[in-house]
Formats: C-alpha cells, structure tokens, sequence
C-alpha cells in the first residue's frame, strides 16, 4: 500500500505540472486582455500599459510560467483579476458548496445506476428501460438541466431553481449547508439546502447512473453466468439473493472504472450545470473568470479540480482491489 501511495503521489504530481502548463499556454487562446480588465474599460493606453507592466504580463511566457510555479509551491495561487482577492481565498469560498453539489451528484449517480441495472436484469422485457436509458444518455448535459429547471421550477414550481439556500443569513461551521443544518440542530435549513440541491444533482447524475448503470448491467450478465452462480442457484437461493450476495460485487469492477471516466466528465459539467442554476460554487466562478479573462483564477480552479480527480480515481483504484481481490495495487 505505501509503495503505491508513493506511485500515486508522484503520478499526481507530474500529471499536475503537465496540467498547469497546458492550462497556462492557453491564455494565448484568451482575446481578452487582462490588464484592460484590471484597469477597466475606460482606461487610457498608459494606464494599461503600466498596470501590464504590473501584472507581468510583458515578461516572456517561460518566465510567467516558472514565477506561477514559484507561488504555486508557496501555497500562493496569485490574485484574481475579477474579484482583486487571492484566489486561494475565492476558492476556500467557492469549493464547498461544490464538493456537496459534487458528491451529492456522484451518491445519486451511483444509485440511479444500481435501480436501473437490477431493473433491467430482474424484470423481463425491460427494452422500455433501456430506450429510456439511450434517452436521457443521449441528452446534452446544458439540455437536460434547462428541461429540469424549465418543468420542475417554473411550471410546476416544486423545487427551487436557482440559489444555494433561501436562508441568507446562514453560515455553518463546514460550509456544506446540508450537513451544517444537522450540525446546529436546525432541520429546516438541511431541509431548504436538498430541496435547492435536487435539480442541479440530478442533472449532474443522470449522466453519470446512465453510463455506469449500462455498465453494470453488463458486468453482471456476464457474471450470472458463472458456475459458481449456478452452484449458488442450486443451494436453492433465490435470484435476488443471488444477485446481492454473488452478483454486485464480482461484477464492480468495471462498473467503478467507468464511474471514474464519469468523474472527470462532471467537473466539465459543473460549469454549465453552475451556470444553469446558478449554483455559487467552482463551476460558477470558473465561467466568470473565462468571461473576465482571469487567468489565475482559471490555473487556479484547473489545479484544484486535478488534484480532485487524482485523488477520487485513487479512491476508486482502491475499491476496486477490495471488490475483487485479484486485482492488485
């Protein structure tokens, strides 16, 4: 475990350089100009210029790049052009209630792909399940999350469709307002944070329970197959408890490989999901700095999300050797 710990970490590290760099040699790409929006749009040149010079932004690019590495090693992510605040700070501020829309996402995902493989496979003629599934897969993500938001808010008005939580007021110990509500011994507020938090998730879960749900159904087909669960059907077990008990488990393997390619997918679909509904995390703050031409902000955000995704596909690693043993780190 300590040698693959040790792999990973280097990994992490080399696959965050790569990362940083390609991110960085995109601000070529950026029409905006950075000091313009620093200075403001009513700027004269030389009051460009000199906030230009400020910036840095007439050093060569290699020296740009190994002055981003130097604050980077510091823990120091630069400051914002848009907000004129570290953006380590804007980030703390930002990333819980990612993290909650993030894991609330993946946790439906994972469920909504569990109901529909067992579906499929217990229930006979279930091509209605699957020609929902080639459906809703086939959705574009921004397509999907106006649909729920149209339907759902502003027609039937049964789920918020905009904002984090209706109590302005609030401020939990964590940031993640689901769990701060249960922390302080206020239910109401747990209450109104899911209630703003369904929409935006199931946007982002649907997606995901698709892809690995079809996975799954798969894996398992392939595993019911198997003498030994021929033997467990003979030991005069039914089919349900077959399939929990000999079924799930054996056929997790590449099921959790493709919940982790659905990961690195939804960190892309946050940023419209955010967008949509107006959801004031990463996702959000990551398009007003693309619009404002906020390239600290932008490497910042890249930087965080790599190391997410670094450390949630090491996590799958792991689940996936403890499902089937024969798999080894």
């Amino acid at each position: 475990m300590l040698a693959y710990l040790t792999k990973s970490i280097v990994g992490a590290v080399v696959v965050l350089l790569m990362m940083s760099f390609i991110v960085f040699g995109l601000q070529s790409m950026i029409p905006a100009d950075p000091a313009r929006a620093v200075a403001g749009p009513n700027a004269p040149p030389e009051t460009v210029e000199a906030m230009r010079k400020q910036l840095g932004l007439d050093d060569p690019a290699f020296v740009q790049y190994g002055r981003f590495l130097s604050r980077l090693a510091h823990g120091d992510l630069g400051t914002s052009v848009r907000t004129r605040q570290p953006v380590s700070d804007d980030i703390r501020q930002y990333l819980p209630a990612t993290l909650e829309l993030g894991l609330a996402s993946i946790a439906l995902g994972a469920a909504l792909a569990l109901v529909m493989a067992v579906l499929q496979f217990l229930v006979p003629g279930s091509g209605g399940i699957r020609l929902a599934m080639v459906g809703v897969g086939s959705t574009p993500i921004f397509l999907s999350a106006l649909l729920l938001s149209y339907f759902f808010w502003f027609r039937l008005g049964w789920l918020p469709g905009s904002g984090r939580l209706g109590y302005r007021d609030f401020a939990g110990p964590t940031g993640l307002n689901l769990l701060d509500g249960i922390l302080v011994g206020r239910p109401d507020v747990s209450l109104d944070a899911l209630l703003h938090m369904i929409l935006p998730a199931l946007a982002l879960a649907l997606p995901i329970g698709i892809a690995v749900g079809r996975s799954l159904n798969g894996a398992l087909h392939e595993v019911m197959s198997q003498p030994y669960v021929r033997t467990a059907r003979g030991k005069g077990l039914s089919e349900t408890k077959v399939l929990l008990r000999h079924g799930l488990r054996n056929a997790a393997t590449a099921p959790l490989s493709m919940l982790g390619l659905q990961v690195r997918l939804l960190f892309g679909n946050l940023l419209i999901v955010e967008r949509v509904f107006g959801w004031p995390g990463l996702g959000l703050y990551t398009v007003q700095a693309f619009a404002s031409a906020d390239l600290p902000a932008v490497l910042g955000v890249a930087i965080v999300f790599g190391i997410l995704y670094i450390l949630v596909n090491t996590l799958i690693e792991i689940g996936q050797s403890i499902a089937d043993p024969r798999i080894s780190l």
